[in-house]
């Protein structure tokens, strides 16, 4: 009898402390493939810390990290999950197209993907050699979800992805994780709001204050 899949993202007993003051935890949640978390709470209830500490950003302070099964190591990380946080990762003096040049270089490309349909698909039609100094706020979010639908990685860690973005922009966000989940990916996704489609599998996980 073939074993049970084990699940993307499990976290057990998860507790994180600054100055010895607790910002979360401890916790206990999972992501399965094709399933969506939502993790929503006020400004300071450590949302961004918690995905910092799953990304191997932070050290845990207490409990464990598995990734498909295996510990949480920085090869782990970088071969199973991409983030999605305040800072984008983008080099300013590279264009559009340079940058997702760089990203596939550095963590592979999803089979069956170009990077000049990523950034089409984003909105980005006419962009590919604007460098991304010059492009606006939601623009920079845009080539970042393009990165997202770029690389392989079957984990999506999305800290406010919804930021900076209009309502064409959020619907893109919605539309690239239904799709991310179809293919039996995952996503981890901070909110303030339930921005978050009903279309696909959503689960929610509700952090109390604590401080970010």
């Amino acid at each position: 009898m073939t074993p049970p899949r084990p699940p993307l993202l499990a976290a057990r007993g998860l507790a994180f402390a600054r100055n010895d003051e607790p910002i979360f935890g401890p916790l206990d949640f999972h992501v399965s493939h094709g399933e969506a978390l939502l993790v929503e709470g006020d400004n300071g209830a450590g949302k961004t810390s918690l995905v910092r500490v799953l990304a191997g950003l932070l050290p845990a302070q207490a409990g464990e990290i598995r990734i498909e099964g295996q510990r949480l190591d920085r090869q782990t990380a970088a071969h199973h999950i991409a983030l999605l946080g305040h800072l984008l990762g983008h080099k300013p003096e590279l264009t559009a197209l340079e940058n997702l040049a760089f990203a596939a270089g550095v963590y592979g490309q999803r089979a069956g993907t170009r990077a000049e349909d990523c950034l089409a698909e984003a909105g980005l039609s006419g962009y590919e050699d604007q460098p991304v100094r010059m492009l606006s706020a939601g623009q920079k979010k845009r080539l970042a979800l393009a990165r997202l639908r770029l690389i392989p990685a079957p984990l999506w860690l999305l800290d406010e992805p919804f930021a900076n973005l209009d309502l064409d922009g959020i619907a893109l966000v919605n539309r690239l994780v239904e799709q991310h989940l179809a293919g039996g990916g995952g996503a981890l996704i901070t909110s303030h709001g339930a921005y978050a489609t009903g279309a696909y599998r959503t689960r929610l996980l509700r952090l109390g204050n604590g401080g970010d």
